[in-house]
């Protein structure tokens, strides 16, 4: 199928064509608002299932900020802010586990899964990343050594003293955002970095051996070519790394490279098309196998995931100013911004903040049986292995064809989707439009609210 600047499905059309946007969550935080009634989590958690929770710490920091990059992220940070916010994490922490396990403390809960994010965690020292080891720890109640635990890390901060101390206290899985090999390319995505320092970063996490090394790729750059998107990848390859995602480039509002938002989609969305295919071929070819449209695995590597953990049935915990949170019913975090000031604004806010802010949620949505069916059929269909209608029907007690039939007609009729003996999976050609098949399920009060948000 040959891209084209719009694309038609399910009688909605998208101007990004196959690049409307990454689904790595449902609803955006765009679709949050503030919540004047801001409800206690003692009450929001209160009989909701708590022995298979994600903790997801947030560092929103970064040594310098990428040209693509929109996620909540300062740049620096002067002396003092990184400990008062660690003191601040420590009070949410706090809060929080009050709130899941009773003033007691005896509600169980337990935690199958870890990840610190941001921002870049290893912008801490290994010092302080010890301490944010220690609030996971002692503070949430989780136990790092017992469950994955993921990390992320740029090259300049993948520091010896750093990855010690991650892979004593059981990091599974260290994810490294290298984007380019080629010098030029790297310049281009406005990610100042030498091929040298890459390679020593990825020697320094070898020779940690956390099991799991990830290595993070991005395809659409300016001047990129399949030849040189293919020397990356090979690049890459030379390290065996457990996993490989590859990231189409994408432009947004208030980013670096957002003066590239207006320009006409079509012969871009091509030159993305055609490198995500050479991509997937090659990695297909060097035995890789395809878990979504981003994401391959070498076979028979460790496993980063917990088969305990389901993200669709079970809750999800953050601490940090940039972290989400899911119960059943609602999706909450804090404010939302793209733009350095306002994120500034809000960093100090929350370092700022008592004990008690932390125990009630200010912003989030609310999520009731059409969006937890869209967002379950989304989450569930952009994976290669697709879904079961049966998971789905046991789930929900309709199935996906009854509840969303145009939009899986839509997706049969472009040749994305295939249902054999009861399993919904897309085909070769929708995975690599999955950037169009998430958006095509949002609902019509999300995509409003989206369309609504006020960028800051």
């Amino acid at each position: 199928m040959t891209a084209t600047p719009a694309t038609t499905i399910a009688g909605m059309t998208t101007a990004a064509g196959p690049y409307e946007s990454y689904v790595y969550a449902y609803p955006h935080k765009t679709a949050y608002r503030a919540l004047p009634e801001r409800p206690e989590l003692r009450a929001l958690w209160a009989g909701r299932p708590t022995h298979a929770l994600s903790l997801y710490l947030h560092i929103p920091f970064c040594e310098v900020r990428c040209g693509f990059c929109n996620l909540f992220t300062r740049i620096g940070a002067p002396e003092g802010l990184t400990t008062a916010y660690l003191d601040a994490l420590e009070r949410q922490a706090d809060a929080v586990h009050e709130a899941l396990t009773g003033s007691d403390g005896a509600a169980p809960v337990r935690y199958a899964a870890a990840a610190f994010g941001g921002g870049t965690p290893t912008f801490l020292t290994a010092t302080e990343l010890e301490r944010l080891c220690d609030i996971a720890e002692l503070n949430a109640g989780a136990d790092l050594r017992a469950v994955p635990l993921s990390v992320e890390a740029s090259p300049s901060t993948a520091t010896a003293d750093r990855l010690a101390v991650l892979a004593g206290r059981g990091a599974t899985r260290l994810s490294l955002g290298v984007q380019s090999f080629v010098p030029e390319e790297a310049r281009a995505a406005v990610r100042p970095q030498k091929r040298a320092e890459v390679e020593a970063a990825l020697s320094r996490i070898r020779d940690a051996r956390i099991p799991v090394l990830n290595i993070d790729l991005i395809y659409g750059i300016d001047g990129q070519t399949e030849a040189s998107w293919r020397y990356s990848l090979d690049a890459a390859l030379a390290w065996s790394p457990e996993e490989l995602y590859l990231y189409p480039l994408y432009v947004r509002p208030l980013t670096g490279l957002g003066r590239r938002a207006d320009e006409p989609a079509g012969a871009w969305d091509e030159q993305r098309l055609r490198l995500y295919r050479t991509g997937r071929d090659h990695l297909l070819a060097a035995g890789y196998e395809q878990v979504s449209m981003r994401m391959f695995r070498r076979p028979g590597a460790p496993s980063a995931a917990s088969d305990d953990y389901a993200c669709q049935t079970d809750g999800m915990v953050g601490l940090g100013c940039g972290a989400r949170s899911y119960t059943s019913e609602l999706h909450y975090s804090f404010d939302y911004a793209v733009d350095m000031r306002e994120i500034r604004t809000i960093v100090d806010d929350f370092v700022a903040r008592p004990r008690e802010d932390f125990a009630r949620a200010e912003y989030g949505r609310w999520i009731d049986a059409d969006e937890a069916r869209r967002r379950h059929l989304m989450q569930s269909l952009l994976q290669a292995a697709g879904m079961p209608e049966a998971e789905y029907r046991d789930r929900f007690g309709t199935g996906p064809w009854e509840d969303f039939p145009r939009e899986l007609a839509a997706f049969a009729s472009h040749g994305w989707l295939e249902d054999r003996a009861g399993l919904l999976r897309l085909t070769a050609e929708g995975l690599a439009h999955s950037d169009a098949v998430g958006p095509a399920l949002f609902s019509a009060e999300v995509r409003a609210a989206m369309a609504a948000y006020e960028r800051k």
